[in-house]
């Protein structure tokens, strides 16, 4: 049975907005027409070890009411851990207390999502450390991930892990192993990075959407080239976006389809004014204009 198709509902990552107040990002989306928000839990927006995180995230609750913005939570935040060790410590790290912090970080990340009505709360397994074999790495990751599931399958908010490129978990056919480990939990989720599939998955991204809809629940997007795990502005990569968008539409998808751009915060408010405009046009089945002073 096809599932019935879907209005797509764009948003833009805190990520990729660093140099702005959260405040000052919320309403330059909300003013240029977005429906959401990938809010990334980190230091300079809503710092998700703070004291008072319960409190602002009331605050952050009304404020996306006001503007009329859904919001996912997002927990790639490079350096809100460890400030000398990027996406460190990881839930493979080697250390069970090194571990535990990602957990309570993943716990954190639920009880936001929960609080603020989010449609996922999104995570990733970290990269395999040296000397760690690959069946010790997954029962780790599926050890770590136990209590994060629970919590959300009690909270009513889904867990959306993401394949990322160089990761224990890089693949769809990951995501089904890990799957498979933990006993096909409900709380589990997939986060679809529409770029990473152009990266290194063997089908296309529009076959990778269609492969994913069961267990879709948060999907990035950014332009991309085979091979190079670079998040590029949209026309700077090799993706054709208006079948990616129409299968994403017909897979009854309903959560949020984020641009992500985190290497590109310099200029931040440029690429959100650029790139919805952009998407429209993919998911109307219009081609990308042709840059000025190109040739076809």
């Amino acid at each position: 049975m096809t599932a019935q198709a879907t209005a797509l509902r764009f948003g833009y990552g805190t990520n990729g907005l660093a140099d702005l107040r959260l405040d000052d990002a919320l309403a330059l989306l909300a003013d240029l027409g977005y429906d959401g928000v990938g809010l990334t839990l980190d230091h300079m927006h809503l710092d998700p070890l703070a004291p008072d995180l319960a409190a602002r995230t009331r605050q952050l609750s009304g404020r996306l009411a006001a503007l009329g913005l859904e919001v996912t939570v997002e927990t790639g935040a490079r350096y809100v851990l460890d400030p000398r060790r990027k996406h460190g410590p990881s839930l493979l790290d080697p250390d069970p207390e090194a571990r535990a912090r990602r957990v309570d970080l993943l716990l954190r990340a639920v009880r936001v999502a929960a609080d603020l009505g989010a449609h996922a709360a999104h995570c990733f397994s970290g990269t395999v450390p040296p000397g760690c074999d690959p069946a010790t790495a997954w029962q780790r990751l599926a050890e770590t991930l136990t209590p994060v599931l629970e919590a959300a399958a009690t909270a009513g908010v889904p867990l959306a892990i993401e394949p990322e490129p160089g990761h224990l978990l890089a693949t769809l056919a990951d995501f089904h192993h890990l799957s498979r480990l933990l006993g096909d939990p409900p709380a589990l989720g997939l986060t679809l990075d529409i770029g990473h599939c152009q990266c290194l998955e063997p089908l296309p991204p529009a076959d990778c959407v269609r492969a994913a809809a069961p267990w879709l629940r948060h999907v990035q997007i950014e332009d991309m080239r085979r091979g190079v795990h670079d998040h590029l502005p949209f026309g700077d990569g090799e993706i054709d976006f208006p079948p990616v968008l129409a299968a994403l539409a017909a897979s009854g998808y309903r959560g949020l389809t984020v641009v992500e751009l985190p290497r590109h915060s310099h200029a931040g408010p440029h690429h959100a004014e650029t790139s919805l405009p952009f998407l429209r046009r993919a998911a109307a089945g219009m081609p990308a204009p042709v840059a000025e002073g190109s040739t076809s």
